[in-house]
């Protein structure tokens, strides 16, 4: 089954109202460099998505960062299912690891903001993978067995062929280093296996498993080109227009 590429920026607590408006303005200008037949997603601040949705250019969606499982309430400083869709959101992250580290989430939490973000019409983005501790000490597989098993314990089978899940081995991010193309390929395989035996060979043949850590315009390609690796995560490479450009230009390319 042919999987749509996804080229996905995690701006995560960067850019202003101001600069976001900057980036969109720019990424305009590089709007034919978008090439079709691949999504393109930004998850953004919150207070930047409602710019966003406006100056974008028509092919990249908005995504979010984070979300609270609740519709309503006394949750100081959340952000609720129903507000994301009025900005309209398509995309949100659950259990980034940067979430699951500095703030103490739990699997139990993102598996419930994984449901809320689908029972509200968007997809979630499940984001899984170890430290460097655990991937020296072979515990790369059972990790992220489990942080999948527990993410999408909650949904049925044709909505985990809808979602997204994203493997961040948490020692490439922001490091500068990056799995090769070939060891993020097995980790990917093995997530595509675990949803088979839990929701099914349909699910597992329709789900986008995308690779994030140092992904960069030079290198997005030899991750696309693997069989079971649909996309890239990308951090700090999604800042620059110019650069979200040229990765795209890039998938383009590996995918042609």
């Amino acid at each position: 089954m042919a999987r749509t590429p996804l080229l996905m920026g995690n701006w995560k607590m960067y850019k202003t109202v101001a600069e976001a408006r900057q980036f969109a303005e720019n990424l305009g200008q590089r709007s034919a460099d978008l090439v079709s037949g691949i999504d393109y997603v930004v998850c953004a601040p919150f207070t930047s998505l409602h710019v966003l949705r406006v100056m974008l250019p028509a092919q990249v969606k908005i995504g979010a960062q984070n979300v609270y499982p609740e519709t309503e309430g006394a949750y100081t400083g959340e952000i609720s299912p129903p507000m994301l869709v009025e900005f309209g959101t398509q995309y949100v992250l659950a259990g980034h690891s940067e979430r699951r580290t500095l703030f103490a989430e739990t699997d139990e939490l993102i598996e419930r903001k994984v449901r809320a973000i689908v029972e509200h019409g968007m997809v979630p983005v499940l984001c899984v993978g170890e430290n460097l501790s655990e991937k020296e000490s072979g515990k790369t597989n059972d990790i992220v067995a489990a942080q999948v098993q527990k993410g999408l314990a909650g949904l049925q089978a044709d909505q985990v062929a809808a979602a997204v899940i994203a493997y961040e081995p948490v020692w490439a991010i922001g490091t500068g280093k990056t799995a090769t193309a070939e060891d993020a390929q097995v980790v990917a395989k093995e997530i595509r296996q675990l949803v088979a035996a839990q929701f099914g060979e349909t699910a597992a043949a329709s789900v986008r498993i995308l690779y994030g850590g140092s992904v960069k315009p030079n290198n997005i390609a030899s991750f696309l080109a693997q069989p079971d690796i649909d996309g890239g995560l990308v951090g700090g490479a999604s800042l620059d227009a110019a650069s979200f450009a040229d990765m795209a230009q890039a998938i383009g390319g590996a995918d042609a």
